[in-house]
């Protein structure tokens, strides 16, 4: 048996060459952003946006509409978003030394997302408003052991966004708002690695002849580990709107929301397998794997410090709210986000090897949504919406974001159970197309390839209650 002098500083090269690629998470909005800000606005498909009126918690998509409440009004909001995430194999090709593996189950779940806002008049022309809320996030998980187990298992991402805002009410008809968000982000993102494709990538590193590569290959199938990064951050924005009853039936609105840039700092560390070699191995192989896996876990697959700047999108909406007559309003919005701002994902190491980037590409969307709502009574009101919402993937999809075009279908009601009490309920169903998958990512010699199409779709309830003081 060929015996190996195993070179350090060969085995880190080929880690590096093959290190794992941890990416941007899954959620079921446009990429990983949140529309469900409100229980009366989601049976529209918040087509009210920056026109909307009905309650404080329109202060998220236009500050202006802080003018429109002379009292003092709190809502607490509830969404419970239910997406389904199923992959169908086509042709997917396994890594080096390792089994195909399933499907991955459903990858969606039940996501509770809560939202508070409060508003306070401080005079006839100013209002306080200050909002609570999840402006980004979602959490999908894959089985174990499923085909696409290299490119991602578990993405969680979490934002809480205090947004403090203040409104001038100009005129009777025109109202300007401004407001400052302080955010912060957590991410959990995990994957599997190939290690047994490390080991056979290591010994052709270091020479071994290929029976040796063969010996190694055959005692040592299907072993993994198990990356997993998490990391935070806390960072500032702003946002600025305006609003105007332009006649007693039309009203019209428009907000900003910037970027938020975030240093995000956290740790990456790993679940190394251990390595059980069967009675009779030859004791020169044995001491050669053992070298190998040791050399492997000390030079690349170890905890170290993770740091990486994100940049979450900036948000445009453009509103109208027409009043037909008493009992009917009609509404509409476009809502511009600039996913452009995130061009790929990448973690820096705080000690070699690096980690290779995740590259994104993604385009700028728009969301189209139209509605009306008709008051059936002084007590009860019924909401219908439609929206198109664009995907920023392109180019470069991941199993983290099988993300593609959607369609929004969405109803509601509000019921005032007396002057001070109001309660709100939305319900939306989310089509989405099956979009095709093939991603071929570098994580072994001979990579994993993950071909087939997913099937995906959402179920969104959303719960509010409103008092007025």
């Amino acid at each position: 048996m060929h015996t190996l002098s195993i070179n350090k500083k060969q085995v880190a090269h080929a880690i590096g060459a093959l290190m794992l690629s941890l990416g941007a998470t899954q959620a079921f909005a446009t990429a990983f952003q949140l529309n469900e800000q409100s229980g009366s606005g989601l049976g529209n498909a918040f087509a009210a946006g920056a026109a909307m009126t009905d309650d404080v918690s329109a202060m998220w998509w236009n500050p202006a509409a802080l003018s429109q409440f002379p009292r003092a009004q709190g809502a607490a909001v509830l969404n419970i978003i239910t997406p389904s995430i199923k992959f169908n194999n086509n042709a997917s090709v396994p890594a080096t030394n390792q089994p195909l593996g399933n499907n991955g189950g459903d990858a969606g779940g039940y996501n509770y997302v809560p939202n508070m806002y409060i508003s306070v008049p401080i005079n006839q022309q100013w209002t306080f408003g200050l909002g609570v809320n999840v402006p980004f996030g979602l959490t999908t998980e894959y089985d174990d052991g499923w085909i696409g187990r290299y490119q991602g298992l578990k993405s969680k991402i979490e934002t809480i966004n205090i947004n403090p805002a203040l409104a001038w009410k100009i005129t009777p008809q025109f109202s300007i708002g401004a407001g400052v968000s302080y955010q912060q982000i957590k991410a959990t993102l995990t994957q599997n690695g190939n290690y047994s494709g490390l080991l056979l990538s290591s010994a052709a590193s270091q020479g071994a002849p290929p029976a040796t590569l063969a010996a190694i290959a055959g005692l040592t199938p299907g072993l993994d580990t198990k990356a997993t990064i998490t990391g935070n951050d806390w960072a500032w924005g702003w946002n600025i709107g305006l609003a105007w009853d332009a006649t007693p039936q039309l009203r019209l609105g428009a907000s900003y929301r910037s970027e938020i840039k975030y240093d995000v700092q956290g740790n990456i560390n790993y679940e190394n397998p251990t390595i059980v070699l069967p009675p009779g191995t030859p004791p020169q192989l044995a001491g050669t794997i053992n070298a190998l896996a040791a050399a492997i876990n000390s030079q690349g697959l170890y905890g170290r410090g993770i740091q990486s700047d994100i940049t979450v999108p900036q948000m445009a909406n453009f509103s109208m709210l027409y009043r037909i007559n008493p009992q009917w309003e009609v509404m509409a919005d476009a809502q511009w986000t600039g996913w452009s701002s995130i061009p790929e994902l990448r973690f820096n190491a705080s000690s070699p090897p690096a980690l290779a980037a995740i590259p994104l590409n993604w385009d700028d969307t728009w969301k189209f949504a139209v509605g009306a709502s008709y008051k059936v009574s002084d007590q009860w009101k019924a909401r219908f919406g439609i929206a198109f919402d664009q995907t920023p993937v392109t180019n470069d999809p991941t199993v983290r974001l099988p993300d593609s075009d959607r369609l929004w279908l969405t109803i509601g009601s509000e019921y005032k159970w007396t002057p001070n009490w109001k309660f709100d309920a939305g319900f939306a169903y989310i089509f989405a197309d099956s979009p095709s998958f093939n991603q071929n990512q570098g994580n072994t010699s001979g990579s994993a390839l993950v071909n087939g199409t997913y099937d995906a779709s959402v179920w969104i309830l959303s719960m509010q209650m409103t008092y007025t003081f």
